[in-house]
Formats: structure tokens, sequence, C-alpha cells
């Protein structure tokens, strides 16, 4: 059994998180072809209550780049695990094609202050700012906003992915196809949910997107 390394979590990760966008959750194990672990039916470390608002479209004229499109979501967080935890949100963005998007990656400072202002939520909240002491209770529940930039228009299916909502882990042997090499990664618990989007999406008549599936997933 090998130890993890820098070098060869990266393109393990990939190598989940691209199969993971097209809703199959693969890897390879022992030098098989085998399934991720599944969450344990009931958590047995620390959960947060997430709720997702729908997967939306908007375009900026942003001044140095022209028209640019940008996905973008709302959820609210709470609390209710019993204690305080350190709320550190990461989201990712995969398209039926492969292409993995971290949020805030390419996106304008003033993109996500006009959103912001947009939505009209005084209590809404960027990536960064929402990092922070999660106390309990639904008093101390979080609005965050978490926005992509849009490359491709034309994907059948989009997954978001959110980590930072659970403690729970799980290690997981695979076979590295560039070093063709066994290796030991972390899986985190991650919420995932799926979004149609047949189609040019840019033309798409009502630029919102409701979600047809949401679970935690190992990633």
């Amino acid at each position: 059994m090998t130890t993890p390394n820098a070098k060869a979590f990266g393109p393990a990760r990939r190598l989940i998180a691209k199969a993971a966008s097209a809703t199959l959750l693969t890897a390879l194990a022992a030098g098989t072809l085998g399934f991720a672990p599944e969450p344990d039916p009931i958590p047995r470390r620390w959960q947060l209550d997430v709720k997702l608002g729908p997967l939306r479209l908007a375009k900026f004229d942003v001044p140095g780049s022209g028209p640019r499109a940008f996905f973008y979501m709302t959820y609210t967080v709470t609390n209710a695990s019993g204690t305080d935890v350190l709320l550190a949100p990461a989201w990712d963005l995969a398209t039926s094609d492969g292409e993995i998007v971290r949020s805030g990656r390419n996106v304008p400072a003033s993109v996500t202050e006009q959103l912001i202002k947009n939505l009209n939520n005084p209590y809404l909240e960027d990536q960064i700012s929402i990092i922070g002491v999660m106390m309990q209770g639904e008093e101390n529940a979080k609005d965050g906003l978490v926005v992509w930039a849009v490359d491709d228009f034309r994907v059948d299916e989009v997954s978001i992915f959110g980590a930072g909502f659970s403690g729970e882990a799980k290690p997981m042997e695979i076979l590295n196809p560039e070093t063709d090499e066994r290796e030991r990664v972390l899986l985190r618990k991650t919420l995932m949910s799926r979004y149609i989007t047949p189609g040019d999406i840019e033309r798409h008549v009502t630029p919102e997107f409701e979600s047809v599936e949401t679970r935690w997933i190992m990633r």
C-alpha cells in the first residue's frame, strides 16, 4: 500500500470527478473496475444542512473582455450537527463533456458584486466572505452565492459538487492511468446536484435550471 502524495492526488481526483459529471462515479480499485464507496446511511461525523437554489445563467458586459456568461446559484446552509464547525465550502461544476470548473475561477469581482446586488438579499455572502465558524441553530444559518464562468454553451448536462459540508471521508486505492501505479486517495462526502441543459443553453427560454437529482456522494 502506498501513501498519498500530492502529484498523484490531483490526477486521481480529476479522474473521479470526470466520471461523476456523467453521473457514474467509478474508480479503478485493486487493478479492476469498481465503484467508489457510498456515504454512510446515517452520518457518523458532523454534517451541515444545505438547501440549494436553482442553477441560473446571467450575462454581463465585462470591461476588457466584452459580453460573458456565468452560471450562478444561491444556497442556504444550517448547522444542526450539535457542534460549531469551520465552514469552508468548495464548489465544482462539471459538464457532460468532462470539463470541470472551480467556482470563482475567471469570475471578475464586479460580476459577483452585481449578482449580490441584483439578488437583493442583505445576508447573501460570496464564496470568500462565507468562510468562517458555522455556529449552531437556524438563527445562525448562512446564505451563500457561488459563480462559475461559462465557456461551453452546448452541454447536455451539468453537475454541481459542493464539498466542505461534512466531516465524513474514506480512503480508496485506485489505479492512476497516468503512472499505471496504484495510488491511495481520500474521498470526501460531497453534495452533488444534476441539471439537464439540452441544446444551446445560451438560447434557453428561461435561464434557470431545476435540479433533477440531489444526493450525497463520496468524491
